[in-house]
């Protein structure tokens, strides 16, 4: 399952999941929980229900956000959208592994009912929305079976711990939130799960957009959320190895592999060790190689 790009799709909005389903997103995100009101909610579990049972017209997996854990709305959530077609779930405000503990047991039995293998419905991680999970980031390693990625929101966040803003003015993360997104990167990391970096907001500033999602990818994340499919395009473009760069990573695999005695070999006058091997066979993933 490739975790790219993710784009998120209110879950009442039939003229919304339509364009996003034209897009070349990887995953879309379909929402439950903040793009929703409470009125609507009902509603939009059937209408969201209606979309999986429709999985196979679309190219991109489908998510869904549910309510979070805590708020009393979740068993209705996952009760209305655990049936065949769908790929995953995006778990906000969660604490820690324990919270996904708890929501894959619900998923066990909600499998089984609906006739799907055990297992099939995986779990990606807003990981820093409350000041309790920025202390249980380490419990996400081991990983849980369902893990694949995480990712970090700064607005909850924010909220919890009574920040006026989030932003410097230059349009940096203060500090807070940096630590929130370099947490989130280790995390995934140490989890062996994929790094997803947070949305970029300004859905009318695609330069802006592509500066920082090169920086993401530079720092290590593999993939990005949207909030408008303008966005997707930059988002896959940004997070997929170049041509020369798949070369590269694919000399240094095949000269390790022709050597595998060697630890350290010269390609070109530059010397690559078991690192670069591994950041080699990284890039080969990331472009749908199996290295």
């Amino acid at each position: 399952m490739r975790l790219r790009s993710l784009l998120f799709v209110p879950g009442d909005s039939e003229k919304k999941f339509a364009k996003a389903s034209q897009t070349a997103a990887d995953v879309l995100i379909l929402d439950l929980e903040d793009s929703v009101a409470p009125a609507v909610k009902p509603e939009a579990r059937g209408i969201v229900a209606g979309w999986l049972d429709r999985a196979g017209e679309v190219g991109a997996a489908l998510f869904v956000r549910p309510n979070p854990l805590d708020s009393g709305l979740i068993d209705d959530d996952l009760a209305a959208v655990v049936r065949p077609g769908l790929a995953g779930l995006l778990i906000p405000k969660a604490n820690g592994a324990e919270d996904i503990a708890e929501i894959a047991r619900k998923l066990d039995r909600l499998e089984a009912e609906a006739g799907m293998a055990a297992g099939t419905v995986k779990i990606a991680v807003v990981s820093t929305e409350t000041p309790l999970a920025m202390f249980n980031l380490q419990s996400y390693t081991p990983p849980h079976p369902r893990l694949v990625g995480l990712t970090w929101g700064a607005e909850d966040l924010g909220a919890a711990i009574g920040a006026t803003d989030n932003k410097e003015a230059d349009g940096s993360w203060t500090f807070p939130y940096q630590v929130a997104r370099a947490q989130c990167l280790f995390a995934s990391a140490s989890a062996g799960v994929v790094p997803i970096d947070t949305l970029y907001a300004n859905f009318r500033d695609p330069e802006g957009l592509e500066t920082d999602c090169r920086k993401a990818r530079r720092d290590g994340f593999l993939g990005r959320i949207a909030i408008h499919p303008d966005q997707v395009d930059t988002i896959n473009r940004c997070f997929s190895p170049s041509e020369e760069e798949v070369a590269h990573a694919r000399r240094i695999v095949d000269a390790f592999a022709a050597n595998p005695e060697l630890g350290t070999i010269g390609i070109d006058g530059k010397m690559f060790d078991i690192p670069h091997l591994k950041a080699a066979h990284k890039t080969l993933a990331a472009a749908g190689e199996d290295g």
